[in-house]
């Protein structure tokens, strides 16, 4: 019987182009050393939600549409009288992708989303968190081919955030750049 498993392009290129430039260019002694993508978190703030209780699914059902996997929904930890918000109240909504949906997410989002953002020049180098971590927060969710435009009833903003195993932030740099992300020249 013949290996029907699928494997990403994403992948398939870190196996076998990113280790290779990566181990010569850090020298690492052991391929395990080598950093990679452990999960992306997408997440996004709903803060129409007191207004209009069924903005709650419309958001759902786009980001569930853009990952492909069901979101959950974050709850306030703490009172706030001036934005009214109780305790308790679903506030957003993130989804924590892990494997071949990282990679497929991951393959969508710099060949396909972000060449369709207006004026896109790259994204900042400067958006590490020092753990080798990188964030970027996006305006709109249109940019992704899933949505259509006329069933928007509101732009909504995203974070995406890249979870890497690199000990500092040149070598997540590294890592984003050999598997195709656009940074800034």
């Amino acid at each position: 019987m013949a290996n029907t498993e699928y494997t990403n392009r994403i992948a398939q290129q870190y196996a076998e182009e990113v280790v290779p430039a990566l181990t010569k260019k850090f020298g690492y002694k052991n391929p395990m050393e080598v950093p990679k993508l452990v999960k992306i978190v997408i997440s996004s703030g709903l803060g129409d939600i007191k207004d209009n209780a069924k903005s709650i699914q419309a958001a759902v059902n786009e980001i569930k549409q853009i990952t492909g996997q069901q979101p959950i929904l974050t709850k306030a930890k703490k009172s706030v009288a001036n934005f009214k918000v109780r305790e308790g109240m679903s506030v957003g909504i993130k989804v924590t992708l892990r494997g071949n949906r990282m990679y497929e997410f991951f393959d969508k989002f710099i060949s396909i989303a972000l060449p369709r953002v207006r004026d896109f020049r790259g994204v900042p180098t400067d958006s590490f968190d020092g753990k080798g971590n990188y964030c970027m927060g996006l305006k709109e969710q249109l940019m992704f081919p899933e949505i259509q435009y006329d069933q928007v009833e509101k732009i909504r903003g995203m974070d995406v955030c890249i979870v890497t195993t690199a000990k500092t932030d040149e070598e997540a740099r590294e890592l984003l750049r050999a598997l195709g992300m656009p940074f800034k020249k």
